[in-house]
């Protein structure tokens, strides 16, 4: 990926997750970015194709560091907890980019909604890759996702203490 193109996803990441989709015109994201509109047209035909691009790259961040953690460890739900919280205290707490982008995108047939739908069913997938049956996997989802909920409006560090303490003593192994 070209350096424009990647200084382009990672503005627009930042202000997207920052302000909200919707609250943030091209003109900023390009301005910030410090290339010509063109320059985007170029890269991507148009501000949702952006969006889907910089949903893809922070999903492909957010696994990558999921399945770091796993190859780590021998306690599995723990260790997605871990970087899970890795990923809440690493970030501002403006709750889940995906699920915002899904607010803003609320039409079910819009690519952007069914890109988070898929993302979400991934998460589930990826846990249950991991040898854990389908309610251990739903249950260890719900922990993670009312974790990112909770860091919106709670200290993130007591967030991941507890979310891991839960997953301890909810799923173990």
């Amino acid at each position: 990926m070209s350096k424009k193109k990647q200084d382009l996803v990672d503005h627009a990441e930042s202000l997207f997750y920052n302000y909200g989709i919707h609250a943030i015109g091209l003109k900023r994201i390009v301005t910030e970015a410090n290339v010509a509109l063109m320059t985007m047209y170029n890269h991507f035909e148009s501000k949702e194709d952006l969006v889907l691009e910089v949903l893809k790259q922070r999903e492909e961040r957010y696994f990558d560091l999921l399945r770091s953690h796993v190859k780590t460890s021998d306690n599995q739900a723990l260790s997605i907890a871990q970087a899970h919280s890795e990923w809440l205290q690493s970030s501002r707490q403006n709750g889940c980019m995906f699920l915002r982008a899904k607010e803003e995108y609320s039409d079910p047939a819009h690519p952007i909604n069914t890109y988070v739908v898929a993302h979400k069913e991934a998460l589930l997938a990826f846990v249950k890759k991991e040898n854990f049956n389908h309610e251990d996997a739903m249950r260890l989802v719900l922990l993670l996702e009312g974790a990112t909920s909770l860091a919106e409006v709670v200290d993130v560090d007591e967030v991941a203490t507890q979310l891991q303490s839960m997953v301890t003593t909810t799923i173990g192994e």
